[in-house]
């Protein structure tokens, strides 16, 4: 009789292809990739199948919109992944490397989406998923608007649908609904019954512009507001305004770009996230790294991301 072949696994490496130790002996969760949380009818049909066939009694949607297969025993990982097709459904990616972007439903059918947030999804994850940082994991989410239903602010990048309006006068007709419906108070009524804006405090969620009734209120600019360094966890961080308006079509290349210098400034810093990276070399380290490749986009200045209080109330 021949000897039984023996596995040694290596769950460091599993981790990183999305394969995660439960506490079941020889028993592991199986996270799929579902970039910007979108997936086919057929497809979900697909999985439900593989997960009554190999997994346990439920699937598990996780926080970051993948579907995640529990109860999957080690000895099952290739036929699970055949009968899941490769092509068509990828096994996610965990450790310290590029994850798989999350987003809203974006413009297509949100009326109030800004923004394609799905393209931009698919487009990162298609050009940047699992790509190594060398020193921790790296998280990316996108908000059509500033709702920022996928709390954009918390993840290393976070990207928020945006629009800056601009009044043609002669076209207003002094009806009054863009500056109701304005909720941050950046528009008032002038003395010519007119609407004046106010820059600082609009949140750039073109409203005025929805709600116009003869078009005196377009867009003068389109494109996503970029957060940077923010994380959760035990030490949790709200990411701080480096770029506005930045065009959909230089968001991969923005990504890269912040990849570089995560790389190159927390080399020999151990486990460390692109916030606390941020705290360690000042917001101006970033900034100017990142006027040299998009100089119409970084804002003059900005802050440090924000440590965020839990223990409020305590």
């Amino acid at each position: 009789m021949a000897e039984e072949k023996q596995t040694k696994l290596d769950l460091n490496n599993l981790k990183a292809g999305g394969f995660i130790k439960e506490r079941g002996k020889d028993l592991f969760t199986v996270r799929l990739r579902v970039p910007g949380g979108r997936m086919s009818v057929p497809r979900l049909k697909k999985i439900a199948e593989v997960a009554e066939k190999f997994g346990g009694e439920f699937v598990h949607l996780s926080v970051r919109q993948s579907i995640e297969l529990i109860n999957i025993n080690y000895k099952d990982f290739d036929a699970v992944v055949e009968e899941l097709g490769e092509k068509s459904q990828k096994v996610a990616s965990c450790g310290a490397r590029v994850r798989v972007p999350v987003a809203c439903g974006g413009c297509e059918y949100n009326p109030n989406g800004l923004v394609d947030t799905q393209k931009s999804a698919l487009e990162v994850d298609e050009k940047l998923f699992g790509t190594p940082t060398g020193h921790h994991k790296f998280k990316v989410a996108f908000a059509g608007c500033p709702f920022d239903c996928p709390k954009s602010a918390t993840n290393d990048i976070g990207f928020q649908g945006a629009i800056y309006p601009q009044l043609d006068k002669s076209v207003c007709i002094s009806c009054g609904l863009c500056t109701k419906n304005c909720v941050p108070k950046a528009l008032s009524t002038g003395e010519d019954n007119k609407p004046v804006f106010s820059n600082d405090p609009c949140i750039w969620c073109g409203d005025c512009v929805k709600v116009c009734p003869t078009g005196a209120w377009s867009e003068q600019r389109r494109g996503y507001t970029v957060r940077i360094g923010g994380k959760w966890g035990r030490s949790p961080l709200v990411g701080t305004l480096f770029a506005t308006f930045l065009p959909e079509d230089q968001v991969a290349a923005f990504i890269a770009s912040v990849l570089e210098w995560y790389k190159e400034k927390a080399e020999g810093l151990g486990r460390i996230r692109l916030g606390d990276t941020i705290i360690k070399e000042g917001a101006d380290a970033l900034l100017n790294h990142l006027r040299v490749q998009f100089p119409d986009y970084i804002v003059s200045q900005t802050i440090a991301p924000q440590i965020i209080d839990t223990q409020i109330g305590k």
